[in-house]
């Protein structure tokens, strides 16, 4: 799935990375802990949370992620952004809370991160 469905299916807006909106994403995780993420995650393309701080980032370049989803309409700050854009990293808000956001891309087809 390429980061422009998952924008279009989670009704979300880019934050950064626009040139990547064509990069496949295989798989993805929902985490707030960044504990679970680097247990679980394995590689994960594709990383959904609500948790707001610059370790986001490094956490999800850590799984070799190209993409983070900020769920329940967060923002990332300008460190945040400049951070992702040094990683190659695209960053996406929605609306969604992570419930709705993750039971969405699964029903499109994108696997879980195992």
């Amino acid at each position: 799935m390429k980061i422009s469905e998952i924008v279009e299916i989670l009704e979300a807006n880019v934050v950064t990375g626009e040139e990547l909106l064509d990069h496949e994403i295989e798989n993805a995780c929902g985490a707030d802990l960044m504990s679970d993420v680097l247990a679980f995650g394995k590689e994960c393309s594709a990383l959904l949370t609500g948790l707001m701080n610059p370790q986001v980032i490094r956490t999800a370049d850590m799984l070799d992620s190209r993409c983070i989803i900020f769920v329940r309409g967060k923002e990332p700050d300008e460190a945040m952004i400049e951070l992702a854009k040094s990683r190659d990293m695209a960053l996406v808000t929605t609306k969604c809370c992570m419930y709705t956001a993750c039971g969405r891309l699964y029903s499109a087809g994108l696997v879980p991160a195992e």
